[in-house]
């Protein structure tokens, strides 16, 4: 029997975004916006549903009188990540 895949993760940007935080302890916001070349409004979006969810944590501070947005993942969100990978793979596998 498949397992239903989590429907937080299926999103391509937002499996994109948990994607590049699993490999970075933290990464800013304008780094996940060049790396998904999503728009800062669509990746604000995504950030906040994965926030909602617990699956990162988002840090908002200044930066040289700059705002600075940082993701980190959590262990939920690693979790869950984990686990929608190995679900992936069990689709795979099957034939």
């Amino acid at each position: 029997m498949f397992k239903d895949l989590d429907p937080i993760l299926h999103s391509q940007l937002r499996l994109a975004v948990m994607s590049l935080l699993v490999g970075v302890k933290e990464a800013e916001f304008t780094f996940l916006k060049e790396k998904t070349n999503a728009s800062a409004g669509n990746l604000s979006v995504q950030v906040q549903k994965l926030r909602e969810a617990e699956y990162i944590e988002v840090e908002k501070k200044f930066k040289n009188n700059y705002p600075q947005t940082i993701c980190r993942i959590t262990p939920k969100g690693l979790d869950a990540f984990e686990t929608y990978v190995k679900a992936l793979q069990d689709y795979v596998g099957r034939q």
